[in-house]
């Protein structure tokens, strides 16, 4: 009977664990370019802040995309989109908690004339399957 109650248990804490590791957290940021800064230099300021992140506790395994609009019916004030995404909400909360003062919040300081970030959603992505 023990033995049954433990398997009961042990499946039931895998159910329970296996959501958990499959979301995904997003932050997605609406941007606005300035007028005279191009997509090769916003890039590359995308590429410098990711290697601040991921050198800074928690942010290891971080992944980001800049998404320029093709064909798009509103994007509002927004020229483009930045999204940050980390593996956990756990890893995510890490580094924001030690994200003032960092490299990562230095390099966004020097890059807000050539784009600012007022506005973004953070979002919980689950995979589809």
């Amino acid at each position: 009977m023990k033995k049954i109650m433990g398997l009961m248990l042990v499946s039931g804490l895998l159910i329970a664990a296996v959501p958990a590791n499959a979301v995904r957290v997003s932050q997605v940021f609406h941007c606005e370019q300035d007028d005279d800064a191009t997509e090769e230099e916003i890039n590359a300021s995308a590429a410098k802040w990711l290697k601040a992140a991921k050198g800074q506790k928690g942010g290891e395994n971080m992944e980001a995309w800049v998404y320029y609009p093709v064909a798009v019916t509103n994007m509002g004030e927004s020229d483009l989109l930045f999204v940050v995404v980390a593996p956990t909400f756990e890893e995510w909360g890490v580094f924001w908690d030690n994200y003032e003062g960092s490299p990562a919040a230095k390099v966004d300081k020097e890059n807000q004339e050539m784009v600012i970030c007022p506005e973004s959603a953070l979002w919980e992505s689950v995979p589809v399957e």
